[in-house]
């Protein structure tokens, strides 16, 4: 007999029992993550198709309600509507973005950190702020009013232009990165062949940057079309899908009709969502181990050229910014301009007052906490896990969805769901945790395949050593994987808080008078006139976002510097 391998001397039987142990919980892991995606996504997307074959009366009458919507012109139209907005600012924002990343990216133009930040404040805003800073420039009483030559900023147009606004820093976020990397070699030999600008931007700038621009674009196109706030806000008469979902099931109780719309805007974004995948599993690595790193080199008039284009975009920010910043402070427009703080007292335009505000934080601080944990675990079994292979594909696959699903589909398959007969969790209708559970399952996927990339970048030797040290994997997670991967977890953490604070589409079903939040008390403000006092709320999420977000880089940065030497050497 070996020596050491006595049962119970820690030989090998206690590393059996150990592994045995180890291969158990991740099992039992795995199939709560898919229990949890099947309890928030897949269940409710079933009960929602359900629902749209069903009358007032729960009876079963098969394609009737497709039929009549497709059959109703005001209705249909739309759809129209929709792909007509969502195609423009496709088309409006790219090139924007793609100019302005070249510019941050590829040429020594200066304050290139100040046009970058500027132009990502966006992102910490609610999509209204937009809406509601045109309406303010170029509305019936708008500063800017004649500038429009008769046009109304009410209706397709000023939807665009609050879309672009919104998308932009989206597509530059992707842009960037597919900016970030290329091959010198490539440019020093059309160099050397003599091509011209022209030549190389349309031979080797634009393909190396070509699946970044596919992804950006159907992403803008799923963000237009899923929009709800919006369209909601400045888009007057001009009905698209998103606000059709709204009307049949607020205005109208029209549930099934619902249903459908709800249907039919899911059809846009799971093509968008699908086509996406197919291009990103053809795209190529652009660095080979021999490639040498482009390094921007000096161009006076290509940098001054770029500089002048990142100052109008990123000046154009900034106006709508300040005049949303300025609108709320203002005492009554266009008559009273004097500056004020009484547009923040919201108890007197809305009767949940600053608690919608205090509810939208706890919201946030809740997905972000929750939302972190279950995210980093779930990649962590999926990723570094080689036990239940059939299990980690399912759930795999399931992790991914989310990102096809419109908010404002799942916030109302969320309504037919846990309001169903029957159903064990519906006590938790009309809570702040269905709110979480939603917003969590909502920006489940970017979160997830961020904590996925992180843990890609540790080889799997690190299980393998702790297995033969007798070490559980729980222990080689918390001790070993959590520490290194840190700053992932900050950014997935910073994510969750930033978006359950501005989103408005996931949420408009659920919230309850106990639950009201403050991106909900914007539209509700705005509809009833009290346009200021809506600008003040969305200042006060931007400047909650922006505090966060400022906390999160300082503190990134110092875990860099106290936990991530290592990275360094």
């Amino acid at each position: 007999m070996i020596p050491g391998s006595q049962p119970g001397v820690g030989g090998a039987l206690p590393t059996r029992r150990r592994l045995d142990r180890d291969d158990l919980m991740m099992r039992a892991g795995i199939c709560l993550l898919i229990g949890w995606l099947l309890l928030t996504l897949i269940l409710p997307l079933w009960w929602l198709l359900s629902k749209s074959f069903q009358n007032q009366n729960g009876e079963f009458i098969g394609l009737a309600n497709y039929l009549r919507y497709f059959s109703t012109p005001a209705l249909f139209a739309s759809v129209w509507n929709s792909l007509f907005i969502a195609t423009l600012t496709t088309a409006i924002v790219l090139p924007l973005a793609f100019v302005y990343a070249y510019a941050l990216q590829r040429s020594c133009m200066r304050f290139k950190g100040l046009f970058q930040a500027l132009a990502l404040i966006p992102i910490l805003a609610p999509s209204l702020l937009p809406a509601i800073s045109l309406i303010y420039l170029f509305g019936n009483q708008g500063f800017l009013k004649a500038w429009m030559f008769g046009v109304s900023i009410y209706g397709p147009f000023g939807i665009v232009m609050s879309q672009v606004f919104y998308c932009f820093p989206h597509a530059l976020m992707i842009l960037l990165a597919a900016l970030s990397l290329a091959d010198s070699r490539l440019y020093e030999a059309a160099d050397a062949l003599g091509a011209s600008k022209t030549r190389v931007f349309l031979t080797v700038t634009l393909p190396g940057a070509k699946y970044g621009l596919i992804s950006a674009g159907f992403v803008i196109f799923t963000l237009v079309i899923t929009d709800f706030g919006i369209a909601k806000v400045i888009g007057g008469r001009f009905n698209v899908l998103a606000t059709d979902i709204f009307k049949q099931v607020i205005g109208q109780q029209n549930f099934e009709m619902g249903a459908v719309v709800g249907f039919v805007l899911l059809i846009p974004a799971v093509v968008a969502f699908a086509a996406d995948r197919i291009f990103q599993q053809r795209q190529v690595a652009l660095l080979s181990a021999r490639a040498v790193p482009l390094v921007p080199k000096p161009a006076a008039r290509r940098d001054w050229a770029l500089f002048a284009f990142c100052s109008v975009v990123g000046g154009t920010i900034a106006v709508v910014l300040a005049m949303a910043a300025w609108a709320s402070l203002v005492t009554r427009w266009p008559y009273n301009l004097t500056l004020t703080l009484n547009n923040y007292a919201f108890g007197e335009f809305d009767s949940d007052g600053w608690a919608a505000y205090w509810h939208s934080v706890q919201l946030a601080v809740w997905t972000a906490l929750i939302g972190t944990v279950i995210v980093f675990v779930g990649a962590y079994l999926l990723e570094k896990t080689r036990a239940f292979a059939a299990g980690r594909v399912v759930a795999q696959f399931m992790a991914m969805l989310p990102m096809a699903v419109p908010g404002l589909v799942l916030g109302l398959a969320y309504i037919f769901f846990f309001n169903a007969k029957g159903n064990p969790f519906g006590f938790l209708y009309g809570t702040m945790a269905i709110l979480v559970i939603n917003s969590l399952t909502h920006f489940y996927t970017v979160s997830h395949l961020t904590a996925t990339t992180a843990l890609k970048q540790l080889d799997h030797e690190f299980e393998a050593v702790s297995a033969s040290l007798k070490v559980s994997l729980l222990r080689t997670m918390t001790r070993v994987t959590l520490p290194v991967c840190l700053p992932a977890v900050l950014d997935i953490s910073i994510y969750l808080f930033v978006n359950a604070m501005t989103t408005v589409s996931a949420v408009i079903f659920l919230y309850s008078t106990d639950t009201k939040l403050a991106a909900i008390s914007i539209v509700n403000m705005d509809e009833a006139g009290f346009t200021a006092a809506a600008a003040a709320m969305a200042m006060a999420i931007v400047a909650t976002s922006a505090s966060v977000k400022i906390a999160h880089v300082l503190l990134t940065r110092r875990l860099e510097r106290s936990t991530q030497g290592w990275r360094r050497r």
